[in-house]
């Protein structure tokens, strides 16, 4: 019997980048739903409510297409309903697409989130050490820092912004490996492989893509 996944976005839909991504490594005949938080709500409306402050930021793309920051709690006011839409759906499995630290909301049980899974897997990979951290905004560095941190790991971070071309990736990551971090945590979910390869064939050390990393936990879920 065909699977269903569901993938919450945080900005709007059509996202086939990561609808591709999670589709290629979800069991044969998968059906892929992606609803996007704010499918419902106008492109005028979303600027009328920018990010308040570093914390309140994240960034995604409108439609599929333009790069946008956007206020996280706006975001919040939408996304148990936009999770509650996919339950009826019929999904097996979803993903909530974003690497954000969100709280508890009506419906998330048994939902992926990116944000613990790479958590997890820094805390696996690096006990204590150096993290190298890369994301999408300058402004987002020390929020998403104070997420990171923990008791015997120091954080190292740079802004990339997940658009970004090869030569770009590449002196980025040269920058972050003059920091010498022993493991790096790309915190997007608009990273691509692609990108991640210009970023590793800098800095040669074990780097974890949001994206993948998740999408190979959703399997386990799948199967």
């Amino acid at each position: 019997m065909a699977r269903t996944l569901g993938i919450a976005t945080i900005g709007q839909a059509p996202r086939d980048d990561i609808a591709d991504m999670f589709a290629a490594h979800a069991p044969p005949g998968t059906r892929v739903k992606l609803r996007g938080c704010l499918d419902d709500v106008s492109e005028a409306e979303i600027a009328a409510r920018p990010p308040e402050s570093g914390g309140d930021t994240l960034y995604t793309r409108l439609r599929g297409a333009r790069d946008v920051k956007i206020s996280k709690r706006h975001v919040l006011e939408h996304a148990a309903a936009t999770l509650a839409k996919l339950r009826a759906d019929g999904c097996d499995a979803i993903v909530f697409a974003c690497t954000g630290d969100f709280p508890p909301m009506p419906g998330d049980e048994g939902v992926l989130f990116p944000s613990r899974i790479l958590s997890g897997l820094a805390a696996g990979l690096l006990p204590a050490g150096r993290l190298g951290l890369l994301v999408p905004l300058p402004e987002q560095i020390g929020k998403l820092t104070a997420k990171w941190v923990r008791p015997g790991v120091e954080i190292v971070a740079e802004a990339l912004t997940p658009s970004a071309g090869p030569d770009e990736a590449a002196a980025v990551a040269r920058r972050l490996k003059a920091k010498a971090p022993a493991v790096v945590a790309m915190d997007c979910m608009s990273y691509s492989p692609a990108l991640k390869a210009a970023v590793k064939s800098e800095i040669a050390v074990p780097t974890m893509l949001a994206v993948s990393a998740t999408a190979r936990v959703m399997r386990e879920l799948l199967d």
